[in-house]
């Protein structure tokens, strides 16, 4: 793959605000948002320090897709029947990464010392602040009259973790927006996401929903929205 990468970063003014019920999905609360005051306060504490240090960068970059017998060609070593039936018959792949910064990830080892119900509600934030980043890149992308499927990234459904090592190195990751890999194939900062999607001019019916999770093998990730919330 020999497409240019290109990187940019938004201003914290151009994302959207935190979702405090995302957040309190993150973090596992089962309750209503707002209905703990002790609670609600603690994440407002929260959310005003950390805040105004979160950086939002990205890098991408998109490539035509090469078909071979009808099966598109992966951009990586790695298989997955699931990422090759969404992307069946699109003319162009897109590759990506985004980033938060590696501020929150100071604050989270500090308050796993100092007071673990912070550190939980920083890594719930950072959750959300990741996804919502994604999110933005994904809906503000210039399709040229294409058709955009789902998003889909390593270590959900059937492609492997592994193949994060080739996306982090196709995408120069490291130079464009400080992300680095480490042996266990875990991010630095730790609140980064790579993704993939597909670009192609039918617009017809996708091979899968248009969420991600309904697109997962796992049915039991914690994480994962209910139907009523997909």
């Amino acid at each position: 793959m020999t497409a240019a990468v290109r990187a940019a970063a938004y201003k914290a003014e151009e994302m959207p605000p935190i979702n405090a019920r995302e957040v309190w999905r993150y973090a596992g609360w089962r309750g209503i948002p707002g209905e703990s005051e002790e609670i609600s306060s603690l994440l407002n504490e929260v959310t005003d320090e950390i805040a105004p240090v979160l950086t939002y960068r990205v890098c991408w970059c998109e490539s035509g897709l090469l078909h071979r017998d009808g099966e598109p060609v992966l951009p990586f070593s790695a298989k997955s029947k699931n990422l090759s039936a969404l992307l069946r018959g699109c003319e162009s792949i897109v590759l990506f990464a985004v980033t938060i910064g590696i501020e929150l990830d100071r604050r989270i080892a500090k308050y796993s010392r100092l007071s673990p119900s912070k550190a939980l509600l920083l890594q719930a934030i950072g959750a959300e602040r990741v996804e919502a980043l994604a999110d933005k890149f994904c809906d503000e992308y210039e399709n040229n009259g294409c058709v955009q499927t789902r998003r889909y990234s390593p270590g959900y459904g059937d492609l492997p973790l592994e193949a994060q090592t080739e996306l982090v190195r196709l995408l120069e990751c490291e130079k464009r927006i400080g992300v680095t890999l480490n042996e266990s194939l875990m991010m630095s900062p730790s609140k980064s996401v790579t993704a993939i999607f597909g670009l192609r001019r039918e617009s017809g019916e996708m091979p899968h929903d248009s969420s991600k999770c309904a697109g997962c093998d796992n049915l039991y990730c914690e994480f994962r929205r209910s139907e009523n919330n997909l």
